[in-house]
């Protein structure tokens, strides 16, 4: 390693800014270094920019759990509600990277809705705004109980603009806003928002964040309401010692379980140790579902579900699953919010795990990745990052392409679409349908995720479907192998998956090289299958008879279409004409001119002539049992390399 691509490894150590990863760069261009150790420093660097980006992902990761437990500590510590509803509009703001946030509570009594806390704010007009219920962004927040983002707030008609309001968003500068509902229940009581003073775009995930500190402050405010009601009922309860006692009782019970699942949280449990914690303190069997229950709300309150109390587990309006108390007929408000509490902490829990496997799935596409695009990679380097994904690079492994083949699907059609001016791709589908395709393509990626860390291998996105590296069992077939894959991730997504498999690779890890080659074995398998009716099963050239020797070396494909039929492909492309196209129908039809003009929508005597033409381009022997069959297996030769080519 040379002085200057070790230099990126101290810039990662002391965290430096991603400006400084072009210095070794220039140094070296200056000092006139020769090419190649110039070609292998811009390497390190970027190599040293994309772990520096993984560092920082997992630090803003680490960043947003940590704010949630922060925040959950501070729940459990409230004292003073504005301070704990400062909190977290800090690190919502912090965390977003916005240059304001802040939270509005509905005041009932007044008929409107306030500002209650501001982080970023500078204007006095913005920070005293109080507006009319159902007015402006919030009160469509308000109304809907869903949040709602603008990327530039004046131009957007879907909520009610009034002078109040746009006054003090205008005094305050601000364009782009994000609104998430406080929720109590099925009731509103505020909005918590994040907003820019310039265009921007929240994501997703940001969106769900900022729904999680929504639910951390309705809780504090729902909790501060609690101990005020609690105050209250103590004070009223001094002069009988015995409701006193059964009070304390039920707060001792509430404690112990606020330990119990502290406990939990710190100790890095899972969902089951809260549930067996919650069992012991509830005195009944609670465990975790992730069934759909139609009678569970996605608020979170513990509601009666027949003869069980169920809490539903969400996050940013997402359903994770439920807490299912059983043997309880009864239970009082206390031990009600302690399911609903235990329920937040679960879907915490949750989103943790979520992350982590998120993050290790990206991990195993991008070794993938690696295999298949840099074959010089260093073989200590493979082994030890496939170590920590607990796969044997040095045993055989089999190369898979799939793919979903729903009905009516072609793969030219799918390598093909590109947008258009009109809204809709080359291929003729409107949005709603690549939105599918996509979907459809995120669903097998997760799947075969899945299905590979379950086998010890690894899978990625790539050229429209999903390419995965198996290990070969002693036992199995690169043709086992595929027809197993098709069936496990067939029956995951309820759709036809078609798996075309390489041949074995001996050592992926000691010889990367052959990988990129099995894999387009593989897709031209896959493609194969497609073409020859066979979508939703899986198979490896050797299946294919024939047409699998040639899928094994594709060498002589062109060569064999060409000495074939390549007088009608040459004819087609100079006069504009449909030979092939009719050498096709003729052949589906059993070679039978009046199903052929059917088929072709044209008339009898056309379909002669072009048989006619044929005939002087192949000689009159070309519809032979023997020249057939080989015209035949050239159409789909000729069929496939088109589609391979789009």
């Amino acid at each position: 390693m040379s002085h200057d691509q070790a230099s990126y490894l101290e810039l990662l150590a002391r965290g430096a800014a991603a400006e400084a990863y072009d210095r070794p760069v220039l140094l070296a261009r200056a000092s006139g270094t020769a090419p190649d150790e110039l070609a292998a420093i811009e390497h390190a660097k970027q190599l040293a920019l994309r772990v520096r980006a993984e560092l920082e992902g997992r630090r803003r990761r680490e960043a947003e759990l940590s704010a949630l437990f922060e925040t959950a500590h501070d729940l459990a510590g409230l004292r003073d509600l504005d301070a704990v509803l400062r909190a977290i509009v800090q690190r919502a703001r912090s965390l977003l990277g916005t240059e304001v946030a802040y939270l509005s509570l509905n005041d009932p009594s007044a008929g409107d809705t306030y500002m209650r806390v501001t982080e970023g704010s500078v204007s006095a007009r913005f920070q005293q705004l109080r507006l009319g219920m159902g007015e402006g962004l919030g009160g469509l927040v308000a109304q809907t109980a869903r949040p709602y983002v603008t990327d530039s707030y004046f131009d957007d008609a879907r909520f009610e603009h009034t002078r109040t309001i746009d006054t003090a968003v205008s005094d305050e500068g601000l364009v782009a806003i994000l609104g998430v509902p406080l929720m109590l229940g099925s009731q509103v009581i505020g909005v918590l928002f994040a907003a820019d003073r310039r265009e921007r775009v929240f994501e997703r995930e940001q969106v769900a964040l900022l729904g999680s500190f929504a639910a951390h402050a309705a809780v504090a405010i729902d909790t501060a309401n609690l101990l005020a009601e609690t105050r209250s009922a103590l004070a009223e309860l001094e002069r009988a010692n015995e409701i006193i006692r059964d009070h304390s009782g039920v707060i001792e019970r509430a404690s112990e379980v606020h330990d119990r699942l502290t406990e939990v949280v710190l100790r890095g449990g899972g969902v089951h140790d809260v549930a067996a914690a919650l069992s012991e303190v509830l005195d009944g069997a609670v465990e975790f579902t992730d069934d759909d229950l139609d009678a569970t709300g996605a608020d979170g309150r513990a509601i009666r579900h027949g003869d069980d109390w169920v809490a539903a587990v969400s996050a940013g309006g997402e359903m994770l699953g439920a807490l299912v108390l059983r043997g309880r007929r009864d239970l009082d408000p206390v031990d009600r919010r302690t399911l609903e509490r235990a329920a937040m902490v679960t879907s915490l829990l949750l989103l943790a795990r979520r992350s982590a496997h998120d993050a290790e799935q990206r991990v195993r596409g991008e070794l993938l990745d690696d295999l298949l695009d840099a074959a010089d990679r260093d073989p200590r380097l493979l082994r030890e990052r496939a170590a920590r994904l607990r796969a044997d690079l040095d045993a055989p492994h089999v190369v898979l392409a799939a793919r979903i083949d729903g009905p009516g699907t072609d793969a030219a059609d799918r390598e093909a679409a590109r947008w258009d001016t009109t809204g809709r791709d080359t291929a003729g589908r409107d949005s709603a349908a690549v939105e599918r395709e996509t979907a459809d393509r995120q669903r097998l990626w997760s799947a075969a995720s899945h299905l590979a860390a379950t086998r010890s291998g690894l899978a990625a996105a790539r050229d429209g479907g999903t390419v995965l590296l198996l290990p070969l069992g002693p036992e199995d077939s690169a043709s086992d192998l595929a027809r197993q894959t098709a069936r496990q991730l067939g029956d995951t997504l309820r759709e036809l998956v078609t798996v075309g498999a390489s041949a074995p690779v001996a050592a992926p890890a000691g010889d990367p090289s052959p990988i990129a080659g099995a894999y387009a074995q593989a897709r031209r398998c896959l493609d194969a299958l497609h073409l020859l009716g066979r979508s939703g099963q899986g198979a490896a050239a050797q299946d294919l008879g024939f047409l699998g020797l040639l899928l094994a070396d594709p060498g002589d494909i062109d060569g064999f279409v060409q000495r074939t039929m390549g007088e009608v492909v040459e004819y087609d492309r100079r006069r504009g004409t449909d030979l092939v196209r009719t050498l096709d129908a003729y052949f589906a039809s059993g070679m039978s001119p009046a199903r052929t003009k059917d088929d072709l929508h044209v008339h009898v005597n056309t379909v002669a002539q072009r048989l006619e033409r044929i005939s002087r381009l192949l000689g009159p022997d070309w519809q032979s049992p023997a020249r057939a069959l080989e015209i035949q297996l050239a159409l789909r030769l000729h069929a496939m390399s088109a589609a391979v080519a789009h």
